[in-house]
């Protein structure tokens, strides 16, 4: 069983390091205009290149709806909501307000985007033990 969870974790944790990989930039706005080059090619490029919220979708239903494993889920699908409306108000509204545009370009940490890598795993481990 733990070689289980073992498994499932690290596939979880390569899938994350991939999806920080092209992601990662020095500002939030770096990112989502990382982001915005896949999803001006296609919105379901964007999302067939966030692998983690499919496995989720897949852990979830081989858990039989585990509480922790439908919290992975929704950490995931709220994380690309976030990133669509963002995206949408950034790069098609053009709306940004003077508040929004100090947080977008504030520099983040070179290890902030791998918080997911090691917090998402937790909930594989919870949901199967």
């Amino acid at each position: 069983m733990f070689e289980n969870i073992f498994i499932y974790m690290i596939i979880y944790v390569v899938l994350e390091v991939y999806e920080v990989q092209w992601q990662k930039a020095q500002t939030i706005m770096g990112m989502l205009a990382r982001m915005y080059e896949q999803y001006k090619k296609s919105v379901f490029l964007f999302l067939i290149m966030h692998p983690t919220f499919y496995f989720a979708i897949w852990f979830m239903l081989e858990t039989d709806y585990n509480v922790y494993a439908l919290t992975l889920f929704s950490f995931k699908a709220a994380d690309i909501i976030t990133k669509m409306f963002l995206i949408k108000k950034v790069f098609i509204d053009r709306d940004l307000d003077e508040q929004m545009q100090l947080s977008l370009f504030t520099p983040i940490g070179p290890y902030l985007p791998y918080v997911g890598a090691i917090l998402y795993p937790f909930f594989i481990y919870m949901a199967l033990t």
